[in-house]
């Protein structure tokens, strides 16, 4: 791949992405959209739950799958290596795009609130939306999403080898970005079947996903991760345990 194409093709993924994780925050939301998570046809449950557990998981594998070092070593003999974070952003956002467009409604409704209960909902999710952005530039965005690679391959510039660290929200928890995805699968006004069998199933995928990346990164950093994770919860922020692990180091 020549190297104008290259910055094309990086620039086109994460566009890509982009378009297709505002569309989920409208599909989630129920906004006027072509489709909206309790859109469609209804199917019978014994056809509808199988079907949206199956399209979760093939977003969850792929996404999994082509994260993994084995994989990269094995995939990165066909493609070029610098092209390969945004083949994993493309992948990922036709996934998603995949499941959003052919899942089954399930319009039951669990709970459904107006006024200031709903304005808590809208908050939640905004601060979803907010944790997932922020974190995305506290590591590297323009790296997460593959377009540091293609710029420094159009540059003739190798990549330079990650290092650790811990900014701001890491501090806190270890994992901000999929906490936020939690809040804003899970912040609704307007409850439903379906709408809580996707956020279960991209919750239980999140927490399989975390499992296999703490070992990657234990694997990479060794100690200095084992300590972060003795220090830092996953997840839910712990003041008192922050605190306490940071007066154990002094």
């Amino acid at each position: 791949m020549n190297r104008p194409a290259l910055i094309l093709f990086g620039g086109l993924c994460y566009v890509l992405f982009n378009v297709t994780f505002l569309y989920l925050a409208g599909f989630l939301l129920e906004l006027p959209l072509p489709k909206a998570i309790n859109d469609g046809t209804l199917q019978p449950w014994h056809i509808a739950i199988p079907i949206n557990i199956g399209l979760v998981f093939l977003f969850g594998f792929f996404h999994s799958l082509m994260a993994r070092a084995r994989f990269k070593a094995w995939w990165t003999q066909y493609v070029p290596e610098e092209a390969e974070r945004s083949m994993y952003v493309l992948q990922s956002s036709l996934f998603l795009a995949l499941a959003m467009w052919q899942w089954q409604p399930m319009p039951a409704t669990l709970w459904l609130v107006e006024g200031t209960a709903a304005a808590i909902f809208y908050g939640l999710f905004g601060l979803g939306l907010a944790l997932v952005l922020i974190s995305t530039f506290l590591i590297d965005h323009f790296e997460l999403f593959g377009l540091r690679q293609v710029w420094f391959a159009n540059k003739g510039r190798p990549m330079v080898k990650p290092v650790f660290k811990t900014p701001f929200l890491y501090r806190h928890v270890r994992h901000p970005m999929q906490l936020g995805v939690i809040l804003v699968v899970f912040s609704t006004p307007h409850m439903t079947a379906g709408h809580l069998l996707f956020a279960s199933l991209m919750t239980v995928y999140i927490l399989i996903g975390l499992y296999f990346e703490e070992r990657s990164l234990v694997r990479e950093f060794g100690p200095t991760y084992l300590a972060y994770k003795a220090r830092v919860p996953m997840l839910i922020p712990n003041p008192f345990r922050t605190i306490s692990a940071n007066l154990a180091e002094t």
